[in-house]
């Protein structure tokens, strides 16, 4: 099943779209507390550059030496001015010998190390095919694994079943005869692990949290935001009449005939625009008091009065929900009505499209290409299908990625990465704590409270300590779409199960294999999968100056984010509250602002602007891991001096230059488009030039003088943190 279960309010991921299914259902009050570049190295690394480790970097020993070290000389165009175009200077050469493979939408350093990863996951995965149940360490997490990877690999029956998988569930929808019993059944596909209409989950309460609470949040569009169903301008107008022709072509495969599938795909259209319009926008789901509304059975049916309220907590299997949270009261308000009053006839036509498009890349090839003609092609401008091995893969780690996971840090991570990150860790946070306390506009009795919200951030490195167990959980050769189904009912229920137990404080959410890392502001901790401590994002025994650039700049990213505009307002213990005096908080805010409107000026593609407000987390986490990496590498040149050159290039120059590479990025103009529409952080080019244009430090390494200085004035110069 491809729709999400549901995503911890406070984890949005990197800009990496990961599988959409280990996203679990976005519930509104996310919390951009993103991953940012790389993966954290140690403060003593060596001198310069040096061979791969041995063992646990398994991976690296299949590299070039140099391309598995972080600094890459020979992706540089050095021809290109330093001063004014950076980007270019720094990934000139790799930028025109990698333009975005045909069956991908962008092409980035980390879709590198995931193409790496993809190819270590096959060669696990094809070993993992006769692995029994009492082999290796690993064995049971083999053995599910393999069996998974046999059925997502036997086109031959995918093939010959079709439509078939869907039959139960279809069967289900076609016997929605009544409004009272449209509730109930929201329930059985919420906990099946689709998001019709809305979204369901278990998280830790943002004002309490050490307990959890289920939580209900907006959603039910096929669409990639609510602005695709209102925005007039002409390019959203095509992607809307698109996407109506795309739904009618998906409810066609599930046999209805051409004449009645448009009809249908019409009122999905206009169903799912009413949504769209009772829904807050991305800005204002970043606020997150915005989305904290705490009631029981009773606050929700004032509420929203017209639903049976108390049948669909008993289809979700949560008879007694106690205290809840409702996201946005205004558009369950409007959901309520709409369930009341819009004929079965609408809803049964919206459920099948809502199943349909959930389900559609574990079918049979015309509902995969189907759904890739939309969604890959006009959505994101993919040329071509990925090779059917990768997208088994993809789908595994949604659905079992711990087992995965299992096996992958068996091979690729080893003890010494985990504690060279730590120890780099160690260092971002005392030149944290040194920029808190030289903060001029921020008072003591505030300091204090961030300082204590410092020292409190958890740091998870690599993989958990306890694998999760799956013993529950059928995986078997027959049925692909049936695995998939079961893992989200699974899933479903592990969540669901959370409810009146202790806050699991070992829990990820991110597989091993993940090229990428968070920071989860109700849990106040930043994790670091062992996925993206790969070369040539990270190694143990690269350029300290390189490895401060690029992994030091992500752990100073995260770390950022638990004082960004919105992790700011989460305390030490995790909960949603203040610890700001109101002078602070003002003078806080006000340097937000600046940071928005240099963002707002920046046009990637054609008259369309990065939002300012959407970016803003991201923007400052960029700005403010940058400013601490570099200040914790010029601590570190106090105890371990590092090369005074290397390459022709100095220490500092060095350190930009890795920031800059971690960035590198090609992409396609629609998939820029999507991103700029929907994603809270900034293409990466502007991820590079923007910060560095409020950073005397760079000017200085690269000698960069007026006119040539990418400088701002002063006065309009960012400086936050």
């Amino acid at each position: 099943m491809r729709a999400p279960a549901y995503v911890p309010r406070t984890a949005i991921l990197k800009n990496i779209c990961l599988p959409p299914r280990r996203l679990r259902a976005t519930l509104a009050i996310a919390l951009a507390l993103t991953a940012f570049a790389a993966a954290p190295v140690s403060a003593a690394a060596s001198a310069g550059p040096v061979a791969p480790a041995p063992a646990s970097d398994a991976i690296a020993q299949a590299l070039p030496a140099t391309a598995a070290l972080v600094l890459e000389p020979q992706t540089m165009n050095r021809d290109a001015d330093p001063c004014t175009d950076f980007f270019e200077y720094a990934n000139g050469k790799w930028l025109a010998a990698n333009p975005v493979p045909a069956d991908r939408s962008r092409y980035t350093a980390y879709d590198e190390v995931s193409e790496r990863n993809l190819a270590a996951l096959k060669a696990l995965v094809t070993a993992a095919q006769s692995a029994g149940p009492d082999g290796i360490r690993s064995g049971r997490a083999a053995a599910m694994v393999g069996a998974y990877y046999r059925s997502g690999m036997d086109e031959a029956r995918i093939e010959a079943a079709g439509a078939a998988p869907l039959a139960g569930e279809l069967a289900r929808i076609a016997g929605l005869n009544k409004p009272a019993d449209l509730p109930a059944l929201l329930g059985h596909f919420h906990a099946s692990g689709l998001s019709p209409l809305f979204g369901f989950g278990v998280d830790q309460d943002a004002k309490n949290t050490v307990r959890y609470i289920a939580q209900l949040g907006q959603g039910g569009l096929g669409l990639p935001d609510r602005d695709y169903y209102l925005k007039q301008d002409e390019k959203t107008r095509t992607i809307r009449a698109q996407y109506q022709s795309h739904v009618a072509r998906m409810l066609a495969l599930l046999g209805q005939t051409p004449a009645a599938a448009a009809q249908d795909a019409a009122i999905v259209l206009a169903l799912e625009t009413r949504l769209a319009r009772a829904s807050l926008s991305r800005v204002a789901l970043r606020d997150p008091q915005a989305s904290y509304h705490l009631v029981d059975l009773a606050g929700l049916r004032k509420i929203a009065p017209q639903a049976d309220w108390r049948s669909y907590f008993a289809g979700v299997g949560l008879p007694a929900p106690g205290q809840f949270n409702v996201g946005q009261p205004l558009f369950f308000a409007e959901s309520a009505k709409m369930m009341a009053t819009v004929p079965l006839a609408h809803w049964r036509t919206y459920l099948r499209w809502q199943l349909v498009n959930a389900a559609a890349s574990d079918l049979s090839s015309p509902f995969v290409d189907a759904d890739f003609a939309f969604k890959g092609r006009i959505l994101a401008g993919t040329l071509e299908l990925q090779p059917r091995w990768k997208r088994v893969l993809t789908t595994i780690d949604g659905a079992i990625g711990e087992a995965l996971g299992d096996l992958y840090v068996e091979q690729y991570f080893g003890p010494a990465a985990k504690a060279e990150a730590l120890d780099m860790v160690a260092n971002i946070r005392l030149a944290m704590r040194q920029t808190i306390n030289g903060l001029a506009w921020m008072t003591p009795a505030t300091k204090a409270e961030a300082l204590k919200k410092l020292d409190a951030v958890v740091v998870k490195i690599g993989y958990p300590d306890r694998w999760r167990d799956y013993g529950t959980l059928q995986i078997d050769e027959q049925s692909y779409f049936g695995n998939s189904l079961r893992a989200a009912q699974f899933e479903f229920r592990r969540n669901l199960a959370k409810l009146g137990g202790p806050i699991d404080r070992g829990e990820w959410g991110m597989t091993p294999p993940t090229v990428n890392a968070y920071y989860n502001p109700t849990m106040n901790e930043m994790v670091f999968p062992a996925g993206i401590l790969q070369p040539p994002l990270f190694h143990v025994q690269a350029d300290a100056a390189a490895n401060y650039g690029n992994t030091g700049a992500t752990i100073g990213h995260e770390l950022t984010h638990a004082f960004d505009d919105e992790g700011r307002q989460f305390d030490a213990a995790g909960n949603l509250k203040s610890w700001w005096s109101p002078a602070d908080e003002t003078a806080f805010l006000s340097r937000v602002k600046v940071i928005e409107a240099q963002y707002d000026d920046i046009m990637p593609i054609d008259d369309v602007r990065i939002n300012g407000k959407l970016t803003a987390g991201e923007n400052i986490a960029d700005l403010g891991g940058l400013k601490i990496a570099f200040k914790a590498l010029m601590l570190a040149q106090q105890t371990h001096p590092q090369p005074a050159e290397i390459d022709g290039l100095g220490v500092a120059q060095r350190f930009f230059v890795a920031y800059a590479q971690s960035f590198r990025a090609n992409i396609r103009p629609e998939k820029l488009r999507l991103q700029l529409a929907t994603n809270p952080h900034s293409p990466e080019k502007y991820r590079v030039l923007a910060p560095l244009a409020n950073m005397p430090e760079f000017a200085a390494a690269f000698a960069c003088a007026a006119p040539r200085s990418p400088l701002r004035p002063a006065a309009l110069r960012v400086d936050i943190w």
